[in-house]
């Protein structure tokens, strides 16, 4: 089997090359050089998502496109449209014209906006409330129409993963940790938040290749099983830095209108639907994904957390010497870097 991946220099994108799967050949295609531990490992392409003649020669022979290529909410609304959703029709409109047999399409549990019911299912309204969002949903769109036209076209919407090279904002978790500081959180962070292990999501993807059409042609949330609150996952970190240190309560309503106000002047990169999420429950259903993919998640938030965790130790010399706005970068902490004299 040949699978091309799209975003393949992205942290999904190297954990899925990196990973052991007999008989498979990849490419992958980025405008970001790979990962020195995959850069022998696959075909690059240097190009971009929404150039389609480029995307036609790079699927070409494919029997799988796995479509992870998108700009996250740390960037400009103008560009996450530009790039999750004229790059989706992009592909979608390659993959087609090159005859390829299965694209596979990651989403977002974003879709759902600030979702009421917990746990979320596939079926619930998809009601956007940020650019992010929206482009999702607008994305998804488009990969329902080609599959209303004859395309198997799958659909996993992961909730926040993590593992080897993710920082964003989980860099300044790790960060404050390693230096011996109380980590603040929003009412303490006594909310039920389910993540995900990226090793996991390589499996539901795996999964979703070798399955047959009619049982993979469908949309699936995908996330961990075991979850706890923000909490308890965080103060598990906080523990295992071994500084004796503890997550600590702030005030809600205040911290929310300050978090609300620096995002909107982008002077802190927690954004507006992760204020949400750091204040409500927040997490969806696997039972789909279960019953038809056979997804059967092998670590719990903490376990993913942690693990993460240890990779950055084992690398933070390098990662703190950069920033950046996709996963594989530490973002800016903008003020909330101010903040740390008063943890």
């Amino acid at each position: 089997m040949r699978i091309v991946v799209t975003g393949a220099a992205g942290m999904l994108g190297t954990a899925l090359l990196a990973r052991p799967w007999p008989g498979v050949t990849w490419a992958g295609v980025d405008i970001r050089p790979p990962a020195p531990t995959v850069s022998d490992r696959a075909e690059f392409v240097d190009a971009d998502v929404r150039d389609t003649s480029a995307m036609i020669a790079a699927f070409q022979d494919a029997d799988v496109v796995i479509h992870s290529a998108a700009a996250l909410p740390s960037h400009r609304p103008a560009q996450i449209r530009s790039v999750d959703v004229d790059g989706t029709a992009s592909v979608v409109a390659a993959a087609r014209r090159a005859g390829v047999g299965r694209l596979v399409h990651i989403s977002s549990t974003a879709v759902y906006g600030l979702p009421r019911r917990c746990p979320t299912p596939e079926d619930y309204p998809r009601e956007p409330v940020d650019a992010y969002s929206a482009a999702k949903l607008a994305a998804e769109s488009i990969v329902l129409r080609s599959r209303e036209q004859g395309q198997c076209a799958p659909i996993l919407r992961p909730k926040t993963f993590l593992g080897r090279e993710r920082l964003g904002l989980f860099a300044m978790l790790f960060e404050w940790a390693d230096e011996g500081r109380h980590f603040p959180l929003l009412g303490g962070g006594h909310v039920a938040t389910q993540m995900l292990d990226v090793d996991d999501l390589c499996d539901a993807i795996q999964q979703t290749c070798e399955r047959r059409d009619d049982v993979v042609n469908d949309t699936f949330n995908i996330g961990a099983r075991e979850f706890g609150t923000l909490h308890d996952d965080f103060q598990a970190v906080l523990d295992a830095a071994g500084h004796g240190k503890r997550v600590v309560t702030v005030p809600m309503a205040p911290a929310v209108a300050t978090l609300r106000a620096l995002a909107a002047l982008r002077l802190s990169p927690v954004y507006s639907r992760l204020v949400h999420k750091l204040t409500s429950d927040s997490y969806v259903s696997v039972d789909k994904a279960v019953d038809q993919l056979g997804f059967d998640p092998r670590y719990s938030n903490k376990q993913a957390l942690l693990k993460t965790y240890d990779w950055w130790r084992d690398n933070a010399r390098t990662v703190r010497r950069r920033t950046g706005r996709t996963h594989r970068d530490p973002w800016r902490q903008g003020v909330l870097a101010l903040a740390k004299a008063l943890f």
